[in-house]
């Protein structure tokens, strides 16, 4: 069976890296990630992941600390959950790349967007950390960004919910999920799948998203073959 896509950006958050445990890594729960990834690798799609940080630091919750400063530690958490991600995806066999916006030659390449294309051509998974690189820019914008960059065929948002929500599904029974939206009505209606400049990246370059719930890690692989999961976010809807 042939995937849909040929080119995907994942954004995996940090929360889904931890978890039941809410922080730090939780490997049983990144292997089945992996493991999802891996099948999507072997069907012959191009993988590209843009991971967050928000299971070791969030820069929003860090009190008085100056601004710029808490977006560099963030960044930080970012590049372990790359190499995290990375150690696993090799455990089964895949062959990874990590790039990383934040020059740390030691541990990573610095983010080339040549070099990550050519990567992918060659069949190996490019994880990026460190977000853009500027403090002020979430993980979010990071991934709308790669894959305008990369020109991925599809933007995957795994999340903690199904799909995309008039209102927090946790909190109030009565939300409402959409099965397709345009990135003009995220930002109208102030939905909080992705911060506005995210959502503005992505109607900008014509990006199709797909918003689907992680929970079931085998969803990276029913998307990226097509199958009807999730809210479906695109100008062109």
């Amino acid at each position: 069976m042939e995937p849909m896509y040929k080119r995907v950006l994942l954004k995996l958050s940090g929360e889904a890296l931890a978890g039941d445990k809410k922080s730090g890594l939780n490997y049983d729960v990144i292997t089945d990630i992996c493991t999802s990834i891996k099948k999507v690798v072997d069907a012959g799609a191009q993988v590209a992941i843009v991971v967050g940080g928000g299971n070791f630091w969030r820069g929003r919750s860090s009190g008085a600390m100056d601004r710029t400063r808490a977006d560099h530690i963030g960044m930080l958490a970012t590049a372990m959950n790359a190499l995290a991600v990375a150690d696993v995806l090799e455990s089964l066999g895949c062959e990874v790349r990590v790039q990383t916006a934040i020059a740390m030659q030691a541990v990573a390449e610095p983010y080339i967007r040549n070099r990550a294309v050519r990567h992918l051509e060659k069949g190996r998974v490019v994880i990026f950390g460190c977000g853009t690189g500027n403090p002020f820019f979430s993980t979010d914008t990071a991934a709308a960004l790669r894959a305008s960059e990369i020109e991925a065929d599809i933007f995957l948002k795994a999340t903690l919910v199904d799909g995309v929500y008039d209102k927090d599904p946790h909190k109030y029974d009565d939300a409402k999920k959409y099965d397709k939206l345009s990135f003009s009505q995220v930002i109208a209606e102030g939905l909080a799948v992705m911060d506005s400049t995210a959502a503005a990246m992505c109607r900008d370059n014509n990006k199709k998203m797909l918003v689907f719930d992680l929970s079931r890690p085998d969803n990276i692989y029913y998307a990226v073959m097509g199958e009807n999961i999730g809210t479906v976010v695109s100008e062109e809807i």
